[in-house]
């Protein structure tokens, strides 16, 4: 074998769709196609998730009820928006300060309930809520998670 062929190691490592991890990078995405900014490549662990065009900041956090093991019942539904020093992927730097890094958050709920009907890439079995980060500075100063 001279090469491997990327399509094939993408779908035999990145098709499990309900897994947590992919669930939550498949999230960034479809708020990337939403917001137009799909035309930047994703930074694994940047303080924010998307920057549009406009130069809004946009953290995007998804959870759902069904996961890819076995469950005895739905997962609770929360989603994290604890203050961090975020890593900034451009300067290389660490914020010396905690703090909510975005401008806005994108909750983005899997809500199917149903393995069999499960297909994270319908849409329409995905609930998006927007929220700026003032509003959660304002209502929920120090709390961890939703």
């Amino acid at each position: 074998m001279a090469r491997l062929d990327a399509a094939d190691f993408w779908q035999w490592a990145y098709s499990d769709f309900l897994s947590n991890t992919l669930r939550g990078v498949l999230a960034e995405y479809i708020v990337a196609q939403a917001t137009g900014c799909t035309h930047r490549f994703r930074t694994e662990w940047d303080a924010y998730d998307l920057l549009t065009d406009d130069g809004i900041k946009i953290e995007v956090k998804s959870a759902a009820y069904l996961q890819s093991w076995e469950q005895e019942r739905p997962s609770e539904i929360r989603f994290g928006i604890g203050l961090k020093r975020g890593w900034d992927a451009r300067t290389n730097t660490s914020a010396s300060e905690l703090g909510r890094a975005a401008d806005v958050y994108v909750f983005c709920l899997f809500h199917q309930q149903t393995r069999e009907k499960a297909d994270p890439l319908n849409l329409e079995q995905w609930t998006f809520l927007v929220c700026p980060a003032a509003l959660l500075n304002q209502q929920f100063p120090t709390q961890k998670s939703l």
